[in-house]
């Protein structure tokens, strides 16, 4: 179990000793990991999407493609065995975590290029599967990539390594979806997967520069005897032995609560308003992705200066806030210059919060089993967050949109409770 001293009062570090963690060696091979794990994503889900509507399939088997990415959601299945076992011939020559690592970056190449070669139209069953190879390859680069990044920080650098790896995912997605797509204008779709394919070795090169994280002291060896129990069950009896552990998982649902419902609904709010293809495009994927890239760069730096729980409390009070401002949009109706600020807003306090968030999530695995606790964490705070919104459209249909986001922010009041009452049962802790 991570130290609960230092979630609870990490060290303290000026802003300065912040920032200047973003320098460190470490960080850079992680934002570059980071891109290596955002490609995959866009290619089996928006890029995919696009690429079969310009070939004619039709949008029911368009719509089930989606599927292709149930692995992102059940990796914690599979991530015992990236926990406890080396990669064949990878791992006696890197280690547990970079043979991993190099092994499903190998595989995720392979299968992209499988992808890229085939033809949805005559053959989508083919497409599907290779699809789905990606997603399964792409997921379990992310088991390990995430288990190296808590392992190989300590507990004050996981709010800069949070933001690390997402910015570097950020820009990968971006590349793998908007960068692809407007390739394809020009270039045939296998050479856009070829090329996206070749990108996935920045990854690579920067998993050969890392040094492998030594093993947790004390860690149980998994054997054929002893698998069930080792290497399957004891990471989540850990966890359930954790204090106070239900709160912690309602938090983690929670806290972004506010948000996933107002996400699902803002296209269509934007569209209501009448806003255009290119006024949306143009402020949320430029402006609004440079914003995100801010506050997930300034949410690091708070976890470094003030701590996990400070951070997370601030950035979830932003994003309560920002939420309103959708509701004054709405009230002003199409106005250019005040939905830059509200998406800019909203996506700086998101980037801060999502930094705060991932530092914490790391900051609850137990070293000896970082992998499958992490896997297990996030699949339930993606499948958990995808549930609760999706009652957000039934919401928006029965109140006008500035009750509607204006009860948005007050769904975040709930996991703002959760998180005071954690950070004071900590406190309390001896």
């Amino acid at each position: 179990m991570p130290d609960s001293a230092a979630v609870a009062a990490p060290r303290r570090r000026g802003w300065r000793g912040a920032i200047a963690l973003y320098g460190d060696r470490r960080l850079l091979l992680i934002l570059l990991m980071g891109f290596a794990s955002g490609l995959p994503l866009p290619l089996t889900l928006a890029t995919l999407s696009f690429w079969l509507a310009r070939v004619g399939v039709d949008k029911t088997a368009i719509g089930l493609f989606a599927l292709v990415g149930l692995p992102y959601g059940l990796k914690f299945v599979w991530a015992p065995v990236l926990d406890h076992l080396r990669a064949p011939v990878f791992g006696r020559v890197f280690g547990r975590r970079r043979g991993w690592a190099l092994l499903t970056q190998a595989a995720l190449i392979g299968a992209i290029l499988v992808l890229g070669a085939s033809d949805p139209l005559s053959a989508p069953w083919a497409t599907a599967g290779a699809a789905l190879a990606v997603a399964f390859f792409s997921a379990s680069q992310d088991i390990v990539i995430d288990a190296y990044r808590i392992e190989i920080l300590e507990e004050f650098e996981q709010g800069a390594g949070a933001a690390a790896t997402q910015t570097g995912y950020r820009i990968g997605a971006l590349v793998a979806g908007a960068g692809a797509i407007a390739l394809s204008d020009f270039i045939g779709w296998f050479a856009v997967f070829a090329i996206l394919a070749g990108f996935v070795l920045i990854g690579t090169v920067a998993v050969l520069l890392a040094r492998e994280p030594a093993p947790p002291s004390g860690k149980q060896v998994a054997t054929r005897e002893n698998w069930l129990e080792t290497a399957v069950l004891a990471p989540f009896a850990d966890f359930l032995r954790r204090p106070g552990w239900a709160a912690i998982l309602a938090f983690i649902l929670l806290y972004k609560f506010g948000d996933a419902i107002g996400g699902v609904m803002a296209n269509p709010f934007f569209v209501e308003l009448g806003f255009t293809g290119v006024e949306i495009a143009s402020i949320t994927k430029v402006f609004g992705l440079l914003a995100t890239f801010a506050g997930i760069v300034v949410g690091g730096a708070l976890v470094a200066r003030y701590g996990l729980f400070p951070a997370l409390a601030i950035g979830g009070v932003l994003q309560a806030a920002t939420n309103l401002l959708y509701a004054v949009q709405a009230t002003v109706g199409h106005d250019i210059a005040l939905l830059a600020g509200t998406i800019g807003a909203d996506n700086f306090t998101g980037g801060l919060g999502s930094a705060a968030f991932v530092a914490y999530l790391s900051s609850l695995c137990n070293r000896a089993f970082t992998g499958t606790q992490f896997a297990l964490l996030t699949s339930f705070m993606a499948i958990g967050r995808t549930v609760l919104s999706s009652g957000g459209g039934w919401m928006a249909d029965r109140m006008d949109w500035a009750v509607f986001f204006t009860l948005t922010a007050a769904l975040a009041v709930p996991g703002l409770l959760l998180l005071l009452w954690l950070a004071r049962r900590m406190d309390d802790r001896p």
